[in-house]
């Protein structure tokens, strides 16, 4: 029986299919798709790296296939009600949400309660946007703290100080152009600031290797030697 080597990455459009690297005696190679979505490459212990990576992108359309077909019986999370009592999170934490009538429209941590204070508090769609403008405020002020904590690491990696942006992305934490410029998803600020960590890390990676090879995991892996854990945390977390 083979024991996991390595994670890796392979790149297919806009998705990233990491994939759990496996040697055993045998002479052919074999990729399955579990249902937690997970991706598991059986390979023989001679076969070469670069080879492996050829085949499983030659595949990757079928992985992806496989993945959204398991995805669909996936347990999904019910939309927010935005209603006393709710769950939200912030940095990671679960808060639960009390509206409160006041005249004084704002938003507040209060020990385990996060307090929407609003003229109409049978309005959900203004609790909403209070709410929302809340944790963009919140992540224009702890994204930047963050980004000076990162900097500092990469910058013993030969990559230079980069600006940053916040911005809503549908499917990405973050991303990066070529004008050397980070974006990140402000829904960044409901996760941990382990997972913000490694987002801006990831970034700043790209900074310097603009795509997914094996370059870029091996900068990766230097600057943030979990990173993986951290990764995986992210995707666990529902928001």
């Amino acid at each position: 029986m083979g024991k996991p080597d390595t994670v890796h990455v392979i790149e297919y459009g806009r998705r990233q299919i990491p994939y759990e690297l496996v040697r055993r005696d045998r002479r052919t190679l074999q990729i399955s798709v579990h249902p937690n979505l997970s991706v598991t490459v059986v390979a023989p212990r001679v076969a070469n790296i670069r080879r492996v990576r050829e085949i499983v992108r030659s595949k990757a359309r079928w992985v992806v296939h496989q993945q959204d077909f398991f995805r669909t019986f996936l347990p999904k999370m019910p939309p927010k009600q935005y209603v006393s009592g709710e769950s939200h999170r912030y940095l990671g934490r679960q808060y639960r949400l009390k509206i409160v009538k006041a005249a004084d429209e704002r938003v507040k941590l209060d020990g385990k309660y996060l307090k929407v204070f609003t003229k109409n508090s049978g309005d959900r769609t203004r609790t909403r946007l209070l709410l929302d403008r809340w944790y963009r405020e919140r992540a224009g002020t702890k994204f930047p703290e963050r980004l000076a904590v990162c900097h500092e690491r990469a910058r013993k990696y030969g990559i230079t100080d980069s600006p940053l942006s916040i911005r809503k992305m549908p499917r990405r934490w973050g991303s990066c152009t070529n004008g050397r410029h980070i974006y990140l998803n402000p829904e960044l600020i409901k996760t941990t600031l382990q997972c913000i960590d490694y987002v801006i890390i990831h970034e700043c990676c790209h900074l310097k290797v603009p795509r997914h090879t094996i370059r870029f995991y091996d900068l990766l892996s230097r600057i943030m030697p979990d990173w993986r854990k951290r990764k995986e945390k992210l995707e666990r977390i529902e928001l």
